[in-house]
């Protein structure tokens, strides 16, 4: 039922946007994108909740009936029968409501995972650039499965506050001095609480602060335990992690005992409330105000009111964190890509590309190979102008890219004619055939053909199942050359008209560099091909060498300072 009611498969292009402004606005949009699951589990949470309400005040009138003088126990018969009866309703419409906040939860956490992946995707390299990797860690786990719980508790507390409501009544009517004792004290019991929500939902930022920091450092560890060893660093890393580690710590016991106060609350307010309302009811029933069947009914209900003042409670605080959590995703969802979609965009003429830049001078010929030499710290940044319109924005003009500035290219035509690849590109988890044709369907032959240029063909001779291997997360069980040949292989597989490459033999012995080197111009010819390299081997078989003066090119030092006029 789950399935076919809430699960409805949604790619994450279809999503609507997402409201941003701020965390309430966020969850009212997740709210109206499917309200069904929440208005199911409403109606159900009532239809629950209110026959475990009218219980008490049902066996009471029993009593009441069966002490009648006369011997007519067909009042009791029928009391008894309407009981039952409200038992097995109650029980159908429990298990109705596990399901229905099962889906109201998973319809929460499958679009804010969606959402998420979406703009994370949209985001692309800037992503690292604008956001710590622990942070989006922690809001991809914690801060989904909190706006989930609040989700999942909303049927069972619009179903508390009706029955709550129905019973006040119900007292109310048979005593006005109990019901009144009712109305004051419930809402009092709930009220109580107030206070302690804020001191804990500021906690729980400092702890949800303090959580991604830890992400973060761990993340940098683990990728880095291999260099740290070669430096002799690993054992201050871990230092340093042991005292955030700590710092965590510290801020998850403040927040748990903000909660365990708030817990206590939720079980001493009512349970005194419960305590005044039973005697006050037994004073009444000595002074004849009330039956023995009411004062039991009055208990019942009484002691029934602790089951929604404590719902309240856990919504109150389910919902405390899931304003924390849903703030941290629109902080997230709020941050802007670096590439812009051109208003009126350009098309592209076909066929081998040409790059220009006005700025520094480079140029490469369409369907040539052009070796652009310059300093490796200024690569990364060169590399951005050529493949970004949203690169270094300081008021030079843009790169032409066949004739056409980089910043009116319809990104996704960018996207699929010119590829970048460099140092910081990686491997993902998955077979070793999918990671090299990204999904696509490439040909056996097209395969070898670019795991023999980029001389990595005995890298997957050496796997268990060859190209069916799966590779680890990152390809941390493969050496940095290997890693580096596969990364190639893969950019040579998917065939685009421009190639933009940064130092794409630099982990690999000489031999192998040259073997690369003569075998990528082969396969690239009749295509641009742009490589950042300083090796002569590289040189060597360029149609063409460039060197930009040091201080065209981006990121460098303004040597015009400071000189005299």
């Amino acid at each position: 039922m789950t399935n076919r009611l809430f699960d409805r498969s949604v790619a994450p292009a279809a999503l609507p946007e997402a409201d941003t402004r701020g965390p309430w606005r966020y969850l009212w949009w997740l709210v109206r994108v499917r309200p069904w699951p929440l208005v199911l589990g409403a109606v159900l949470g009532t239809v629950w909740m209110v026959p475990l309400a009218l219980v008490p005040l049902v066996i009471g009138r029993a009593i009441d009936e069966a002490g009648r003088p006369g011997g007519d126990q067909t009042g009791l018969l029928l009391w008894s029968l309407l009981a039952l009866g409200l038992g097995v309703l109650q029980a159908a419409a429990g298990a109705g409501l596990i399901q229905a906040a099962v889906g109201a939860e998973a319809h929460a956490l499958s679009y804010t995972h969606r959402v998420l992946m979406r703009h994370v995707v949209r985001l692309g390299a800037a992503l690292r650039g604008k956001a710590r990797s622990g942070d989006v860690a922690a809001s991809a786990a914690a801060d989904v499965e909190s706006i989930g719980n609040a989700f999942e508790v909303v049927g069972r507390t619009v179903g508390a506050v009706v029955a709550a409501v129905l019973v006040a009544v119900a007292l109310t009517a048979t005593s006005p001095v109990l019901g009144l004792a009712v109305l004051i004290g419930v809402p009092a019991a709930v009220l109580g609480i107030g206070p302690l929500l804020r001191p804990l939902q500021e906690r729980d930022e400092a702890q949800r602060e303090h959580m991604g920091v830890a992400t973060s450092q761990a993340g940098d560890i683990v990728a880095g335990l291999r260099i740290l060893r070669g430096i002799g660093g690993e054992a201050g890393f871990a230092e340093r992690f042991r005292r955030t580690s700590q710092d965590v710590r510290r801020a998850g016991e403040s927040a748990g005992r903000m909660e365990a106060w708030l817990q206590a609350a939720g079980v001493l307010l009512p349970g005194l409330v419960t305590v005044g309302i039973v005697w006050l009811g037994a004073r009444l029933a000595l002074q004849g105000t009330i039956t023995a069947g009411e004062l039991i009914a009055f208990y019942g209900a009484s002691a029934f009111l602790t089951l929604p003042v404590s719902t309240a409670t856990e919504a109150a605080e389910t919902l405390s964190l899931a304003k924390v959590a849903a703030g941290r995703v629109c902080a997230l969802l709020r941050l802007t890509p670096d590439d812009t979609q051109p208003v009126h965009p350009r098309p592209l003429p076909p066929g081998p590309l040409s790059l220009a830049d006005p700025h520094t001078g480079v140029t490469a010929e369409a369907g040539r190979l052009t070796v652009v030499v310059t300093p490796a710290d200024r690569t990364g940044d060169l590399a951005d102008r050529f493949t970004r319109p949203g690169g270094p924005r300081d008021g030079t003009p843009a790169v032409l890219l066949g004739g056409v500035p980089l910043d009116r290219v319809d990104l996704a035509e960018l996207r699929s004619r010119v590829l970048r690849s460099g140092p910081a590109d990686t491997l993902f988890s998955g077979t070793l055939r999918e990671e090299l044709a990204a999904r696509a369907d490439r040909s056996p032959r097209e395969l070898d053909r670019a795991l023999f240029a980029a001389d990595a063909a005995d890298v997957v001779e050496a796997l268990p199942a060859g190209l069916d291997t799966h590779v680890d997360e990152g390809g941390r069980a493969l050496s940095g050359g290997q890693r580096q040949r596969l990364v190639l292989a893969r950019a040579l597989l998917a065939a685009p008209d421009v190639l933009v490459l940064e130092d794409p033999t630099s982990s690999v012995d000489a031999h192998t560099e040259a073997r690369v080197v003569e075998r990528v111009a082969a396969l690239r010819a009749g295509r641009t091909t742009v490589v950042f390299s300083d090796s002569p081997l590289w040189r060597g078989v360029a149609d063409r060498e460039v060197r930009p003066g040091p201080d065209r090119v981006p990121g460098s030092p303004d040597r015009s300072a400071g000189v005299p006029s």
